[in-house]
């Protein structure tokens, strides 16, 4: 999955993917891309578990609810799901959209900018710091830290294996923990209305989230949360950059953009792969899956399926039902989707909004991270229509 040409169009190759159905790779692994098979995967985690162990994140912990399953999850998201609800997450819909505001009157006036540096990369971070109720310029730290425990080896210039890198993941991992704790403590003697003073009083049937939980959770969204949105920032505004009478189509109607951030999602499926842990003997797609075995899902091969989707591979604004799993399915759905919906809508309604012609300079060729597809830079150059 680390073949340039593959991360740069997997739309291309994963018809023939699917052809193959479910693909045994050595004796360790096994990987899927029909949409029905992935449901099963992501639907059944007796069978298929999301335990920490899938991957080896760094934390020292399971991240909250990510790496729980269930009974133990259906707990923690009776407890969680009403505070990330759609209702919830509408209430910041002002503050959020003042921070792309913020931002875009920055680019809009210049050249050229990089849309990774100046905002993709920011945005979802000061939507974080402001969901925490901290000042915007703890940015910086927040950087720091998402750059060493999520891409380490971009810092060391070693593998991500290597001793230098699991150093960097260890000690980041620890600064983590222990900004969490401090923020913990605060909002315990110092309570408001950002999401983790909710943690700490929110009560579902007399459970309540114990301060090792929170900080779990606070890890959790961290980690996967700020890199995913940035990561579907950086493939949407690419797309529309590209295909300059889409992006004319969100100019002219800007009642297009929920529409377009869901079929955006599906086509460019940003987080492109799902791994779980077999419990036990068993097999899936009539590929035979041993105890201990790692299942992963192509959630891209997924979303562009023809026996699951119409038309799939035609990008359309005006697809009336559209039932992709860019978010996962199953129990573990993921639980920010509704935030992160939020952020993707008011991202590309406000830069459209203030600068509604764009392009990448000529010849630019993007290169893409893997699992995680986002951008390494993305050169826009506002005024100018493609």
């Amino acid at each position: 999955m680390e073949n340039p040409a593959f991360l740069a169009a997997p739309q291309a190759i994963f018809p023939a993917l699917r052809a193959r159905g479910a693909v045994a790779v050595g004796d360790r692994a096994v990987l899927l891309t029909r949409n029905a098979d992935i449901a099963t995967l992501l639907t059944n985690p007796e069978v298929f578990s999301s335990g920490v162990g899938v991957t080896e994140t760094g934390a020292k912990r399971p991240l909250i609810p990510l790496q729980i399953d269930p009974p133990k999850h259906r707990e923690y998201r009776k407890i969680l799901d009403p505070l990330f609800s759609p209702q919830r997450m509408k209430e910041m819909e002002g503050p959020i959209s003042e921070l792309a505001r913020g931002l875009i009157d920055t680019i809009a006036a210049q050249d050229e900018v990089d849309f990774v540096q100046r905002f993709s990369t920011q945005f979802p971070s000061q939507v974080f710091l402001t969901l925490l109720g901290l000042p915007l310029d703890e940015l910086p730290t927040f950087l720091t830290m998402k750059d060493g425990f999520i891409r380490p080896e971009s810092i060391t210039g070693q593998p991500r294996g290597h001793e230098d890198s699991i150093a960097l993941l260890t000690k980041t991992s620890d600064s983590i923990y222990e900004y969490f704790d401090a923020v913990i403590a605060d909002r315990r003697a110092h309570p408001g209305e950002d999401i983790v003073s909710r943690f700490l009083e929110t009560e579902v049937e007399g459970a309540r989230l114990s301060h090792e939980d929170i900080v779990d959770i606070c890890f959790l969204f961290f980690v996967a949360g700020l890199d995913t949105v940035s990561a579907s920032l950086d493939c949407m505004m690419l797309h529309l950059a590209t295909h300059p009478e889409r992006r004319r189509a969100l100019v002219n109607d800007p009642g297009l953009i929920p529409n377009a951030v869901e079929e955006l999602l599906r086509w460019e499926s940003p987080v492109m792969m799902v791994a779980r842990v077999a419990t036990q003997d068993t097999e899936i797609a009539g590929c035979p899956v041993s105890k201990g075995m790692v299942v992963t899902g192509l959630l891209g091969a997924a979303n562009t399926d023809e026996q699951e989707i119409a038309e799939p591979d035609v990008v359309r604004f005006d697809r009336a039902t559209n039932r992709h799993i860019a978010f996962g399915r199953g129990p573990h759905r993921c639980l920010g989707s509704h935030l992160a919906r939020l952020e993707l809508r008011i991202a590309l309604r406000e830069w459209h909004a203030r600068i509604p012609e764009y392009r990448v300079p000529d010849g630019f060729e993007p290169a893409f991270t893997t699992t995680i597809r986002s951008l390494v830079t993305l050169p826009l150059q506002p005024g100018q229509a493609g």
